[in-house]
C-alpha cells in the first residue's frame, strides 16, 4: 500500500498533574529531515524522539512540536529558605534596634531576601521526570500513528489516481496499435509514389530499391517499443500493489515508461500517433509529479 508524504496527527495524553499534547507534521521531501520544538526540560531527549520518528515515518520533512501544562500541583522551582531568612530579619532587627534605628517590617524583608542563601532550589524528583516523560512519549507515539493513518489515506487516494493514469496511458496505446495498422501500408505507399518515376526507368535496380524500402520501413517500426511500454506498464501496476510500493521505485518506472512513449513519438511520423502520445506524456507528467509525495 502506498503512503503520502504528506501527514497530520496530534494527540493529548494526560497522566497525574501533567498534560502533553504532540503535533506531527509531515510533508514531501527527498530525505528524511526533522525538525523537533521541545520544551526545554526535554530539550537532552531529543535524539531518542529523533530515532522514534526516524524508525515510525521512513522518509518526508517533519516537524515534530510538543506543549506541556501542569493541571495541578504547581510547584515553584525555586523556594525561600524561610529559617534562614527569619534568622536574617531577626539579626537586622536587632542590629537596627542596637543603633536606635527605625526600620519597617517590609524593609527588614526585603533585605533579608538579598543575603546570601536566602533562596534554594528544590532537587529534582527523579520519579517525577521518568512519569513526565513516559506521558510524553505516549503522546508523541499517539500523534505519529494518527499521521501515519493519515498518510496512508493519502496514499489510497493516490494509488486510485496512479490507476487512472496508467489506464488513461493503457488506452492511448491501444489507439496506436489500431492507427499503426494503418500507418505502415501508408508509408510504403507513399515512398513508392515519392520514386515512381525511378520505378518506371529501365536502368532502375527493383531489388536495391525492395531492400532500401525495407530498411526505412524498419526504421519506422515501433513494435518492440509498444510491446516495451506493455510491460512497464503491467509492472507499474504490480509494483503498485505490493506492500514494497515505494515513490523512487515507481519513479524509475515512468521514467522507463517515458523512453518508450518518446521514442513511438519520434519513429511513427504519423500525425494521429502524435496526438496519442502527447496524450500519453500528459498523464506520465501526472504521474512523475505525483510519486514525488509518495514515500
Amino acid at each position: 500500500m502506498l503512503k503520502s508524504m504528506t501527514g497530520f496527527g496530534n494527540a493529548t495524553v494526560e497522566a497525574g498533574s501533567l498534560s502533553v499534547t504532540a503535533e506531527v507534521k509531515t510533508l514531501n521531501s527527498k530525505f528524511l529531515d526533522i525538525y523537533c520544538r521541545l520544551p526545554r526540560q526535554f530539550s537532552d531527549k531529543e535524539i531518542d524522539l529523533r530515532a522514534l520518528l526516524t524508525q515510525q515515518l521512513e522518509r518526508g520533512k517533519v516537524e515534530l512540536s510538543l506543549n506541556l501544562t501542569r493541571t495541578s500541583g504547581l510547584r515553584p522551582g525555586v523556594t525561600i529558605n524561610r529559617p534562614l531568612v527569619t534568622a536574617y530579619v531577626h539579626d537586622i532587627k536587632e542590629t537596627a534596634n542596637g543603633m536606635l534605628m527605625s526600620v519597617s517590617d517590609s524593609d527588614v524583608l526585603q533585605l533579608a531576601l538579598q543575603q546570601p542563601n536566602a533562596y534554594m532550589t528544590e532537587s529534582a524528583d527523579p520519579t517525577a521526570d521518568v512519569s513526565d516523560w513516559n506521558t510524553v512519549l505516549a503522546a508523541v507515539q499517539a500523534a505519529i500513528r494518527r499521521c501515519d493513518e493519515f498518510r496512508r489515506q493519502d496514499g489510497a487516494v493516490l494509488e486510485s489516481k496512479f490507476q487512472e493514469y496508467i489506464q488513461t496511458i493503457t488506452d492511448r496505446l491501444d489507439d496506436i496499435e489500431q492507427q499503426d495498422v494503418r500507418r505502415i501500408p501508408a508509408v510504403r505507399d507513399r515512398m513508392r509514389n515519392s520514386v515512381k518515376e525511378l520505378l518506371d526507368s529501365e536502368t532502375f535496380d527493383h531489388n536495391r530499391f525492395e531492400q532500401e524500402l525495407v530498411y526505412y520501413v524498419e526504421k519506422f517500426d515501433i513494435s518492440e517499443e509498444k510491446v516495451r511500454l506493455k510491460n512497464h506498464l503491467a509492472y507499474f501496476l504490480e509494483v503498485l500493489s505490493t506492500e514494497e510500493a515505494n515513490g523512487k521505485k515507481l519513479n524509475f518506472i515512468s521514467q522507463e515508461i517515458g523512453r518508450e512513449i518518446n521514442t513511438i513519438g519520434s519513429k511513427a511520423n504519423d500525425a494521429a500517433i502524435q496526438r496519442f502520445v502527447v496524450q500519453m506524456k500528459d498523464e506520465l507528467e501526472k504521474i512523475k509529479e505525483q510519486t514525488m509525495n509518495v514515500i
